[in-house]
């Protein structure tokens, strides 16, 4: 049993032992860990210790190199800042410095299309002037106008600007027009904001030109002074997106983003947040007498607008270069910078122009300018112009050739000038277009062109140039309710229809289209002429939401290729090319190479009278009459056949008229047998030429029975011989039976051409009132109104006299009346044949005598 308890105690003891020795091994392998950890603990503080150093190294070398790039880079921006030359929108006001470098920069606040300046402080008038003075001086000369409400000083604030007032550009509105300033200023805003911004923009600085001028409206008020109106806040709102801004003193500032206030503090500077409050050092201001001096120049500007252009520059280096196979081009001006040119061009699209500006608004020197760069690159193959100007001058004229220049421009081959009272013709050349426009579409026709460069690719032989047709103040030409109205209008619009087709270009030039009654209800008329060209002040050129016109000084003009719509604007500036000197060395150049045939254009002057040429060759005696008025200028004929009726009468009392048609009708019939009878002692002068010019008898009242009564005998013969004429002279002056001649003359071969006062007294000669009128087969209309010649005519007549025209019609040929101008004679054309004197001295009438005043005798 003891035995046992030692084993126990041994084997105890032996397990103590081995778990203390296991214990000593555990504390040591922990303790060996324990100074691992702590060994990794101090590595591990001693790295972060070692990075946060590092890191705090790498922070200062940064927040050093941001600063060093924020030094440089406000020195760069500073340095900009002060070469930086603002534009209109901003006001320079002073200078402040910049935050972190030190250098000295321009305090710019907006206002210019950007919003409104509300200035407060003491004296801060001065402040006010510099601002108004930066304004004008930044925005070009008459773009900005001026309202000065100034109740205290009655305008005396700003009394240097009133130089300003010769262009208009400020007016002062007195204490009790506060209200109805700014009446006007919100109808402004509604007018713009129908017309321009509805039109999808968001305000008038997005267009080109500008609508309307920017208007700045200084309030010089009263710190207790408030002005509270829904028109005040209206203005405030919307106003800078119209271009309308306010100055204003001593007024509460809105809380309206638009508004900038800028603050005049006790130190003498300037804070405003346009600046991020920066303390500005204001510049110096003007003088009264620098403002006054500044506004004279800026008026001055305004008002002769900007230099004309240079007409050389519009012109090529090499002539006639340019084919006008798919249209003419040519530069009318420059940009108003002078950097580009600007064209106008007609073609398939734009076909046809329409020019508008009101008297002096200059547009016959842009016709000109654009005529005189078209001519120099197109030659006369490739370019015709057709002008007519129906205001009294003769602007057109030195283009064709006169007593003080034989030169004429070679392109040209018609020019009507004083044509205001010959409307007739403008219709001659609607007429004369119309059928160049049937010719050319019957060759386009025959080899399946449907073009004019179509035409030309498939008849190179044949030249068939681009026709300019140029009518200036065309209104006139629609001036009446009368058949040359109607039927210009209807060729109007067939040749703006159907012109472009075939190279037919119109360009019409008028004041204002608004009052031309014919146009109205003919919109489509109107639509085909997509190239607009609006001088200053032009109404109705442009669309209806395009005011350019409005706001373009002298010497521009607003030049649109689509049908007026604002986004197509060109404002060009024109040169002086109207100018005599200017245009005669380009027209003398191109006249010296002009291509061989080419013959001068036709001129019809409505002051001056036309000679008469010599009679065309004919079988059939044909009487001259006078001048049609119509492109060829062709005479006016009455044919001298056997047929019953071919007399003809001369209606009305203007005697020097009635004598002219009258001898140009016996000068043209050199070979037949003429009598000449004159009843009125004042007309004997010019019987008396006459007779002697042709060669025959001159009978008066007193020997003219024995020759009527010779020649209605001879009316029962057979006819025989060269017809016989009776050139009557105021027939109707001395009772005589004239009825068998006039109704049975003609077919036995005599005929009269006589001059009858009255159409009563021709119808008296005839047979009385209800007498048949066929034997009168021509008529001659010159003091007579058309009311009176409803016998004479198949048709209603309208006719209102005018000096030296007359109004023919002929029953076997004209299905209307047509306005002719009666020649001037040559005195070379009225030397004597042989001697005329009457036949027998008044009151002696033996019978010998009556056998000398046979038609033979007469004739000879």
């Amino acid at each position: 049993m003891a035995g046992a308890r030692a084993r126990l105690v041994a084997d105890v003891r032996a397990t103590l032992a081995a778990a203390r020795g296991q214990a000593r091994a555990a504390s040591a392998l922990a303790e060996s860990r324990r100074a691992a950890a702590l060994d990794r603990l101090r590595a591990v503080r001693s790295a972060h210790l070692a990075c946060v150093r590092g890191l705090g190294a790498q922070r200062e070398r940064a927040r050093r190199a941001i600063e060093a790039a924020f030094v440089a880079s406000s020195r760069r921006v500073a340095a900009d800042l002060v070469s930086f030359s603002p534009d209109h929108t901003v006001v320079r006001l002073g200078t402040v410095t910049a935050p972190g470098c030190g250098t000295v920069v321009p305090a710019l606040v907006p206002l210019l299309d950007r919003g409104h300046l509300f200035v407060s402080g003491s004296s801060v008038d001065d402040l006010v002037r510099l601002v108004l003075l930066r304004v004008l001086s930044a925005a070009p000369p008459g773009a900005v106008r001026l309202t000065v409400y100034d109740p205290e000083r009655l305008g005396g604030t700003l009394a240097g600007f009133a130089p300003l007032g010769a262009a208009g550009l400020v007016r002062f509105v007195g204490p009790g027009g506060l209200g109805a300033a700014l009446d006007e200023l919100v109808d402004e805003i509604q007018r713009l904001n129908a017309l321009v911004l509805a039109a999808g923009h968001t305000s008038v600085a997005a267009l080109r030109p500008r609508p309307a001028p920017w208007q700045v409206v200084v309030l010089l008020c009263d710190a207790s002074e408030s002005l509270s109106s829904a028109q005040f806040d209206r203005v405030v709102r919307l106003g800078p997106a119209c271009g309308i801004h306010l100055v204003c003193r001593g007024l509460p500032v809105p809380a309206v983003p638009t508004v900038v206030p800028v603050s005049l503090l006790d130190d003498g500077t300037v804070g405003s947040p346009a600046v991020a409050d920066l303390p500005v050092s204001l510049d110096a201001f003007p003088s009264s007498t620098e403002i006054a001096a500044r506004c004279r120049e800026i008026a001055s500007a305004a008002t002769s607008g900007p230099p004309a252009a240079s007409f050389a520059s519009l012109l090529p280096a090499r002539r006639w270069t340019r084919l006008a196979t798919s249209g003419v081009s040519a530069p009318v001006g420059t940009t108003l910078d002078g950097s580009a040119l600007v064209s106008m061009s007609l073609g398939d699209d734009p076909p046809h122009a329409l020019i508008g500006g009101p008297s002096g608004s200059g547009k016959t020197n842009l016709l000109y300018a654009w005529l005189g760069a078209l001519c120099a690159r197109y030659s006369p193959d490739e370019l015709a112009l057709y002008l007519l100007d129906f205001k009294e001058g003769v602007s057109f004229a030195r283009l064709a050739p006169g007593a003080r220049d034989p030169s004429w421009l070679p392109h040209v081959r018609l020019v009507g000038v004083n044509i205001n009272n010959d409307r007739e013709f403008g219709l001659a050349l609607l007429r004369h277009l119309a059928s160049e426009l049937r010719t050319r579409a019957a060759a386009a026709k025959r080899v399946d062109a449907t073009k004019l460069s179509e035409l030309r690719a498939e008849d190179p032989e044949s030249r068939w140039p681009r026709i300019v047709a140029v009518i200036d103040e065309f209104q006139a030409l629609l001036s009446g309710r009368d058949a040359v109205t109607t039927e210009s209008v209807t060729l109007l619009e067939d040749l703006a229809r159907r012109g472009r087709s075939q190279g037919i270009h119109l360009v019409l030039a008028s004041q204002d289209v608004s009052g031309i009654e014919a146009l109205w209800g003919r919109s489509g008329l109107v639509a085909q002429f997509t190239l607009r060209v609006a001088l200053p002040k032009a109404r109705r050129i442009l669309s209806e939401t395009n005011l350019a016109a409005d706001t373009i000084p002298r010497f521009t003009a607003v030049v649109n290729a689509d049908s007026g719509v604002p986004s197509a604007n060109q404002v060009v500036r024109l040169p002086d090319a109207s100018d005599r000197t200017t245009w005669r060395g380009l027209q003398q150049s191109l006249w010296e190479s002009r291509p061989s045939g080419c013959v001068p254009p036709r001129l019809f002057d409505g002051d001056t009278v036309p000679s008469l040429p010599p009679p065309p060759p004919s079988d059939v005696p044909l009487a001259m009459l006078g001048e049609t008025i119509d492109v060829g200028a062709r005479p006016a004929l009455f044919r001298l056949t056997r047929a019953p009726g071919r007399n003809l009468a001369i209606l009305g009392t203007r005697s020097a008229d009635a004598t002219a048609i009258l001898t140009t009708a016996a000068l043209s019939l050199p070979s037949l047998r003429i009598s000449v009878i004159c009843l009125d002692d004042s007309a004997m002068p010019a019987a008396t030429l006459v007779a002697n010019a042709v060669g025959g008898r001159l009978f008066d009242r007193d020997t003219m029975a024995p020759l009527i009564a010779d020649l209605t005998t001879t009316l029962e013969s057979p006819p025989s011989g060269p017809p016989h004429v009776v050139i009557g002279f105021a027939l109707d002056a001395h009772p005589s039976d004239l009825k068998a001649l006039l109704t049975r003359g003609p077919e036995n071969g005599v005929h009269v051409l006589g001059w009858w006062r009255t159409v009563a007294r021709l119808r008296d000669a005839l047979g009385g009132p209800g007498a048949r009128t066929d034997a009168i087969g021509g008529w001659i209309a010159l003091d007579v109104q058309g009311t009176d010649l409803a016998p004479l005519s198949p048709q209603s007549v309208t006719w209102y006299p005018r000096d030296r025209r007359a109004l023919f019609f002929d029953r076997t040929t004209d299905r209307a009346p047509q306005v002719i101008v009666p020649y001037a004679i040559p005195p070379d054309r009225l030397s004597p044949r042989g001697l005329a004197v009457p036949t027998q001295p008044r009151g002696s009438t033996p019978a010998d005598d009556a056998t000398d005043a046979s038609p033979g005798a007469a004739h000879g």
